[in-house]
């Protein structure tokens, strides 16, 4: 009785230490879409959470950014839900470190937490190679078509491989100098043979992206919308001075009546109408300030859309002809600027010393005692008058010289 008593117990403590080891060996990890730790500014980057677990029980997460276990600053790009954390218009503030924690409870209500290791983003100043949208748009209504194309390729490699990341699938990709776009759900348009062309669905929403022998290209986050109303703005960063339509599209007609939102405050401004199912509003000559989170709705607010960045860049006279940044140019504006500064001041300085210089060359020659053999011989006073008398407006050399005669006569 002892025997099996014994033999049950240490079977229950070999089941709990393999239940505790299995537990220990379990980490949550993040992942970063598209694959890397560098990011470009414009970018749009997904972060995963996940946990190798073969348990059925749900997982709850939470996000931590720049340090552990504190959440991250509301930022309208920033929007995380579940094991997802996405960014849209990456700026230079968005470098740093991530992390997430999992959660699950057990039948007793004990919870068990996993943190993981973080993952660290830095944002590059130079412009990737750019992949193409069309529509330039991150909304798209169901059975709508569009088009992504990417970059030429500058060597003899294989080309670009169009990279389709959806949460919850696997990655998926296609090499776009061959005849078929089928693995990614698309076909080859009929105008750019490297250009595959896609019909909304929800199996298309996801994180878009190519990759070459060049590095990576831009990502851009498309959006399949199955609801009533959806905004479209430029999918990419626009620039200063450019003129920007937004477009508010309902799925059914006559919604004319429409208001346009930014940041949450209604935006006063003139709109148009394209059809009975499109609302156009145009901003002239864009501005930093107009950057921000747009909406719409209708009159009655009974149908909103969901929100869409427009990020806004310095003007293209600030981006060199060859897509650089305008760093370049700018820091050999300051350099010409403060070689002008010193110009500035060496040109007084020389002046200065030029007349300096003139100025002790006349005086030693014009103020510094010479000797007597020098003096221009000056003829005696008639009478032994006192020297107090001799005419004083002779120089001081002069008068030291009769002063001398006269008191030595024999010299």
């Amino acid at each position: 009785m002892n025997t099996i008593l014994i033999s049950s117990l240490l079977g229950v403590a070999a089941v709990v230490f393999q239940v505790a080891a299995s537990e220990e060996s379990l980490r949550a990890s993040v992942s970063v879409w598209p694959p890397g730790s560098n990011i470009y500014l414009g970018d749009c980057v997904l972060l995963q959470c996940s946990v190798e677990s073969n348990s059925s029980v749900a997982w709850s997460y939470r996000w931590f950014r720049h340090k552990p276990h504190l959440a991250p600053t509301p930022d309208p790009r920033h929007l995380f839900s579940g094991d997802s954390y996405s960014i849209t218009a990456v700026t230079r503030e968005d470098a740093g470190s991530y992390w997430c924690q999992a959660e699950r409870r057990g039948s007793n209500a004990t919870s068990v937490v996993f943190h993981s290791q973080p993952a660290k983003l830095s944002v590059s100043e130079l412009p990737p190679p750019s992949l193409t949208l069309t529509p330039s748009t991150r909304q798209l209504f169901r059975g709508e078509r569009f088009a992504v194309r990417c970059p030429a390729s500058q060597t003899n490699s294989s080309g670009w491989m169009l990279r389709l990341f959806s949460p919850g699938r696997r990655v998926r990709k296609r090499v776009l100098h061959t005849d078929r776009c089928s693995p990614l759900g698309g076909a080859v348009s009929a105008d750019r043979p490297d250009s595959c062309v896609f019909t909304a669905v929800s199996g298309n929403s996801g994180l878009y992206w190519c990759e070459g022998a060049e590095g990576r290209s831009n990502a851009v986050n498309i959006t399949v919308s199955y609801g009533t109303i959806i905004l479209k703005t430029p999918a990419f960063p626009v620039f200063e001075g450019d003129a920007v339509v937004l477009y508010c599209q309902y799925w059914t007609d006559n919604h004319s009546n429409t208001s346009f939102f930014k940041n949450g405050a209604e935006i006063v401004t003139s709109t148009s109408s394209l059809s009975d199912r499109v609302i156009k509003m145009t901003i002239e000559n864009v501005t930093r300030d107009d950057e921000g989170l747009y909406r719409c709705a209708s009159q009655d607010r009974k149908m909103e859309s969901p929100g869409s960045w427009l990020s806004v860049r310095p003007g293209r006279g600030n981006v060199t002809s060859d897509g650089t940044a305008a760093s370049r140019s700018d820091s050999w504006k300051w350099i010409i600027v403060c070689c002008g500064a010193v110009l500035l001041f060496l040109i007084p300085l020389t002046v200065c010393l030029v007349r300096l210089y003139r100025y002790q060359t006349l005086c030693i020659r014009n103020c510094w005692p010479v000797s007597k053999e020098d003096l221009p011989a000056v003829e005696l006073p008639a009478t032994k008058q006192d020297v107090t008398e001799v005419q004083w407006d002779l120089s001081w050399m002069e008068m030291s010289n009769l002063l001398d005669k006269q008191l030595y006569p024999g010299t």
